[in-house]
């Protein structure tokens, strides 16, 4: 049960197959939509918040120390499964902060680019999830093995340009407005919404085995980091190909 999302790796329900230790309620595909509607609900809270006190001068810090926390408890909810009905909807208010604040000043550079990236992350879910249901994408160990590779090398990418961005130097083309960098950010949305199959699948198969209800919140966890980075790498590309124009 591999995937390329961090969050749902094929681990994720090994330890808990002890039903007796985590009480007789089982996970649910229902239960897991209900939960991540309920973070999406968190995100959007938030992201209100951000986006209305835009010109506060107190926002730049609340958009750094968000990211800061997000990241904090998208790892802790990783390590300790059995919190993440408590730490993923923390995690989604502090994702909404910073996405509010990143979403106002793109949309304040480039009017509508937040509205369009919206409609296509939600257009995209939907059409994986259609892909997927209707068995046209099958998902394989070789499909798996594949997106878990090609996230990686995405991944090491962006890590090497954060670490030379700290000596001054810039990774060329891949975040330019050309064709290398417009190619490049068409290629990172395909493998994010390849991602989305692969969470599709291993929420189906946690619901199968009848993992502990607590899973649910977990499984909605993995489903929105997958949404959450589509819906910035659909703005990083609508973002370029506006600065085009």
């Amino acid at each position: 049960m591999k995937t390329a999302n961090p969050a749902l790796n094929k681990n994720t329900f090994a330890k808990y197959m002890n039903r007796e230790a985590y009480g007789h309620e089982a996970m649910s595909i229902d239960g897991t939509i209900n939960k991540t509607f309920i973070l999406f609900l968190l995100v959007i809270f938030t992201a209100a918040f951000s986006w209305l006190n835009l010109g506060a001068p107190y926002l730049p810090v609340l958009m750094i120390g968000s990211l800061i926390g997000g990241l904090i408890f998208a790892i802790i909810t990783i390590f300790k499964k059995e919190w993440s009905p408590f730490t993923a909807p923390v995690y989604a208010l502090f994702e909404g902060f910073f996405l509010g604040a990143l979403s106002g000043f793109l949309n304040s550079v480039y009017p509508g680019i937040v509205i369009q990236a919206v409609g296509l992350t939600f257009g995209v879910l939907f059409v994986m999830l259609f892909l997927y249901k209707t068995k046209i994408i099958k998902v394989t160990e070789k499909f798996r093995m594949g997106i878990f590779a090609a996230t990686g090398a995405v991944a090491l990418i962006y890590l090497v340009s954060i670490l030379l961005g700290f000596f001054g130097i810039s990774v060329p083309l891949i975040y330019d407005n050309g064709l290398v960098g417009i190619i490049f950010s068409l290629v990172v949305v395909g493998i994010a919404a390849m991602n989305l199959v692969l969470d599709f699948d291993f929420i189906d198969r946690g619901a199968n085995e009848k993992v502990p209800k607590f899973m649910e919140w977990y499984a909605a966890f993995g489903l929105m980091v997958t949404l959450i980075w589509l819906y910035i790498e659909l703005l990083r590309l609508l973002s370029k190909l506006y600065s085009r124009r």
